[in-house]
């Protein structure tokens, strides 16, 4: 299987789950506990995935690609700190990713006071969930393109954690238009181009930067980038448990390291599918004979 197919495998998947995330609001009605555990589960493993599987995977595409390896461990955190960055001001000025809810609604975080939340309007969420997931899409191509050749599954943990993620931001899209009196033909239209930023994002990856490059420091980079703002991500919405959060605080955290075992799970399984088997002992012994005939 090619690349390219199993990236469009990927993608129908994502899209498919997407849309039914925006339709969540419709079937369920969401309580502040469901949320808040789901929320620490696909958070602890999008925290594993990008620290466990992403960060080596840059460091080790960097070095195969770079004669000089000096000082490439100080590039590929640039690169990760310049993902967490850029994905920090996207959530500063949007205001996006927030998936708290109050009586059935999306609200943005509290402010110092916590008394009053930020106003957050859907076209401001769907702006910074549209550029969050172009990146994610970029995330995914590249995770899939070092990984080929190596295993059938190349790229599963990246995949895995959007798959997790990607419902909570057709829902909080949705959500927020629903509260704005948008009707339910404006809702699934959004929805449905909302949900073509991830394949948008992907495919500009793959024809684009990897057509020039055909790997090397660019999807080093890329992973590494990628890194950053799964990190930034997973710790918005860890981070406010600690300040607004205190109950279920042992169930809570259960989740988190379930999800962080999900993603360490994925990478094991990874690393031993790289693994090669040992040499027969059979084959062992002729060689060493061969070697010690003597030559007449």
């Amino acid at each position: 299987m090619t690349s390219f197919v199993l990236l469009t495998y990927y993608c129908l998947l994502i899209l498919g789950v997407s849309i039914a995330g925006g339709m969540i609001p419709i079937w369920i009605r969401l309580t502040h506990r469901r949320m808040e555990f789901a929320v620490s589960f696909v958070a602890g493993v999008m925290l594993g995935v990008g620290l466990l599987h992403m960060l080596p995977h840059a460091i080790e595409q960097a070095r195969l690609n770079t004669p000089d390896s000096q000082g490439i461990e100080l590039a590929i955190m640039l690169w990760v700190l310049a993902g967490l960055l850029t994905m920090f001001f996207i959530e500063r000025f949007f205001c996006f990713h927030h998936h708290e809810v109050e009586d059935g609604e999306v609200a943005c975080h509290h402010d110092h006071d916590h008394q009053h939340g930020h106003d957050l309007t859907w076209s401001g969420a769907a702006l910074g969930l549209t550029l969050h997931s172009v990146i994610a899409g970029i995330a995914l191509a590249a995770s899939v393109q070092h990984g080929h050749g190596s295993w059938p599954l190349a790229g599963l943990g990246t995949f895995l954690v959007i798959l997790l993620h990607k419902p909570f931001d057709s829902m909080t899209i949705a959500t927020l238009m629903a509260r704005g009196g948008w009707s339910m033909g404006w809702r699934h239209l959004v929805n449905g181009l909302f949900s073509l930023a991830i394949p948008l994002g992907a495919f500009i990856f793959h024809f684009g930067v990897m057509a020039s490059d055909h790997g090397g420091t660019t999807l080093a980079y890329a992973l590494a980038f990628a890194a950053g703002t799964f990190l930034c991500i997973a710790l918005s919405d860890l981070l406010p448990e600690l300040q607004f959060h205190d109950h279920d605080r042992g169930k809570l955290s259960a989740a988190l390291l379930l999800g962080l075992t999900v993603a360490y799970g994925v990478c094991l399984l990874e690393a031993l599918s790289h693994q090669h088997p040992p040499a027969p002992p059979a084959a062992v012994s002729m060689e060493t004979s061969a070697s010690a005939k003597p030559i007449e």
